[in-house]
């Protein structure tokens, strides 16, 4: 008997509570009934345990391992299935658990089982920690992505003045010259005797304030002028389009 109860190996669960396997109990006992069978048995009376699945060895060399069941008892309901099992291998087994839980309740046992939960709650602290400061990270990484959006575009509905296209072109990095044909190839406007319209869709929107400027030629001949100045409407109208056909200003490029 004392051979078999080697094979009682009483470990701890998460909550630092004792427990034994409900198959190597079954061995143990020396209970005839199969052990499924027994257990509901022992379910019958109350006796309760953590279902649990576990390897065990075969003889095929095909197939080396096959999942069993098991079940994972506490140890005060273990020492009750001994007890009413009414023979003598149930009486050594229940002594053999009360001596178990008088090792497991020493000074020092509950010391060490102390400083295993403290070690346990500092290491999840850390990880809670490092978790933490990645999700800051990541949430700080988002905020200074966005962040020369919102400048941007709050400087765009701030502003209640016009601006040139020379002004808006600068933004994205470019001339005048390229910022009014980039668009025309995008439908806005078209050009007429060397001065930018807008296209009827887009006239009566408010995105432009234009008026015109009487000229004279050198050879003091007059003609006029279209200055075509955008509203923040125009402004923002401009961003959101270009952004759409992957171009940013500057200020929100990486």
């Amino acid at each position: 008997m004392e051979n078999k109860l080697e094979i009682l190996k009483v470990e701890l669960n998460e909550n630092q509570e004792p427990i034994v396997g409900g198959r190597e109990l079954h061995e143990v006992l020396g209970v005839k009934t199969q052990y499924t069978k027994w257990f509901e048995r022992m379910c019958e009376y109350g006796f309760l345990g953590l279902l649990v699945s576990q390897k065990c060895l075969t003889n095929n060399p095909k197939n080396p391992y096959t999942e069993v069941i098991n079940h994972a008892i506490k140890l005060d309901m273990a020492k009750e299935i001994a007890m009413i099992q009414r023979n003598e291998k149930g009486k050594q087994v229940r002594q053999y658990f009360i001596q178990v839980e008088r090792d497991f309740n020493s000074p020092d046992k509950i010391m060490a089982r102390a400083l295993k939960m403290a070690d346990i709650k500092i290491n999840q602290l850390s990880i809670n920690m490092e978790k933490l400061q990645l999700e800051n990270s990541q949430k700080e990484q988002v905020i200074n992505e966005l962040k020369p959006k919102a400048d941007y575009t709050d400087k765009i509905l701030q502003s209640k003045n016009l601006v040139t296209i020379t002004a808006i072109a600068k933004d994205y990095g470019m001339g005048a010259k390229t910022m009014n044909k980039k668009l025309h190839e995008l439908g806005v406007q078209y050009n007429l005797s060397g001065q930018w319209l807008l296209y009827a869709k887009y006239q009566d929107k408010g995105y432009t304030h234009s008026e015109t400027i009487d000229l004279n030629h050198k050879d003091g001949s007059e003609f006029v002028k279209m200055n075509t100045k955008w509203t923040q409407k125009g402004r923002l109208f401009l961003y959101e389009l270009l952004k759409d056909n992957g171009l940013l200003p500057m200020i929100e490029r990486i």
